[in-house]
């Protein structure tokens, strides 16, 4: 059979240091085997960077590339212009601030090109200016300093997101599930069960299945009364519910839910409430620059003082020497 013209897409994966390898795999691994499962190359794809030198994963695996981003600037037509653009990072992303990475991004956007990110890469896209108004996915990890840092974007802790030609994924295996629907919008169904045989894996997701375990697995708590109370203080940690709200909620009194929660987690309610709140602002000190001040009202702090108070009780150091640690950290 002649299969010319039957090439549906060429891709360019953009490593920047520190990308998510499992992501990474997890992405050009499907379109592999589709080839081999269609008997021809409908997908093609080359490995970038910003000077064609090898890039190191997180993990410490170094990774050739064969562009550089004058490179991909010189592609504008024929065979080398690509159809889709990936951006692949990982832990760190902050710490790229690449003017020109960004400006290309928006000139392959501006020409047609479908744009990506792989783990990390919608806070690389969103600070490329492609996320206002759309909807994205990051990994869980990263939300709550995404969310803060690029408030016009509609970030969403899905397993990934297309919005027109935007495409973003939470990482780790959700790279999979973004290109198996990819990969089905071209194919069909059949192709994409083929690959799931030779991928060993039995289903494809839906975007908006949950990143991380359900409570009930993540914690090991079986009482549904407990985890619904859990739920009820993860959706309002800026704002936090008194324990007589939440009381009135799920139909227990105070002494039945400070009895359960030391049964099924060892603290009282007030405990646990405050520990989630000051695991948010951990996540918020080390992944945005928002002040100190404003970390604690979004965590649901009424003073500076007494956030900084509970934040060393818990972790033995304050929340300066937890952004000093950073800075240090990204510095490196």
């Amino acid at each position: 059979m002649d299969h010319v013209g039957l090439n549906k897409r060429s891709f360019v994966f953009f490593l920047v240091p520190n990308f998510s390898m499992i992501a990474f795999a997890t992405a050009i691994e499907p379109l592999r085997i589709a080839n081999r499962m269609l008997g021809y190359e409908a997908y093609r794809w080359r490995l970038a960077s910003v000077d064609a030198k090898p890039v190191t994963a997180s993990n410490g695996v170094e990774c050739a590339t064969t562009s550089s981003l004058e490179d991909e600037r010189r592609y504008l037509t024929g065979e080398e212009r690509p159809s889709m653009v990936f951006v692949c990072s990982g832990v760190h992303v902050e710490k790229f601030q690449n003017k020109s990475v960004f400006a290309w991004l928006r000139e392959e956007f501006n020409r047609g090109v479908a744009v990506g990110g792989l783990c990390t890469g919608a806070h690389i896209l969103a600070a490329a200016g492609l996320l206002s108004g759309k909807r994205c996915a990051i990994h869980w990890e990263n939300l709550p300093g995404f969310a803060e840092a690029f408030p016009k974007a509609d970030v969403y802790a899905d397993l990934f997101e297309v919005d027109g030609n935007i495409y973003t994924c939470a990482g780790g295996t959700a790279a999979l599930d973004m290109m198996l629907k990819l990969i089905g919008d071209d194919f069909g169904d059949n192709i994409v069960n083929r690959v799931c045989e030779q991928a060993l894996t039995d289903r494809v997701r839906s975007p908006h299945d949950r990143q991380r375990l359900p409570l009930r697995a993540r914690l090991g708590v079986q009482n549904s009364k407990v985890l619904t109370i859990i739920e009820l203080m993860e959706a309002r940690l800026s704002e936090p519910l008194s324990l007589i709200e939440i009381a009135d909620h799920v139909g227990l009194s105070r002494r039945q839910i400070e009895r359960l929660f030391r049964q099924e987690m060892g603290r009282s309610p007030a405990r646990y409430y405050l520990e989630i709140r000051l695991d948010r602002a951990r996540h918020l000190l080390i992944q945005s620059s928002m002040p100190i001040v404003e970390v604690a009202v979004a965590c649901g702090f009424v003073s500076a003082s007494h956030f900084s108070k509970c934040y060393r009780e818990l972790y033995g150091r304050s929340p300066q020497q937890e952004r000093a640690d950073r800075k240090q950290l990204m510095a490196a």
